[in-house]
């Protein structure tokens, strides 16, 4: 992603996407993959239950950071259940080096550092 792209372009449904693909998602508390050869470190999870919004609970493997050419997350929960990688629309916020827009034909998050 460069400093004015969006994180990844949603294809029509879930079934067309890679595990490689992130997906913007304003429901999701904390960035989640799934895959842990994304991550440049993993610590031990913290005791923090993940639940999904049907109720089903997820295992946390543990939490590190994953660095891509275009942008850093931190504090992302490993959690090989997940068929997606969900991005935290409110952590690219609340970290302040993001800007995020939405309209109606698109979404783009732009790193305020670059």
């Amino acid at each position: 992603m460069s400093a004015s792209s969006s994180i990844g372009q949603l294809p029509h449904s879930s079934s067309c996407m890679s595990h490689s693909e992130w997906v913007l998602d304003s429901g999701v508390s904390h960035y989640m993959s799934l895959d842990s050869s994304y991550f440049t470190y993993v610590s031990p999870p913290p005791s923090i239950p993940v639940i999904t919004a049907d109720g089903t609970h997820m295992p946390l493997v543990g939490v590190g950071s994953v660095v891509t050419p275009h942008m850093s997350l931190p504090n992302i929960y490993l959690i090989p259940n997940l068929k997606l990688n969900p991005a935290s629309v409110g952590q690219l916020c609340d970290s302040g080096d993001n800007l995020v827009i939405f309209s109606s034909s698109f979404c783009c998050v732009q790193d305020l550092q670059s």
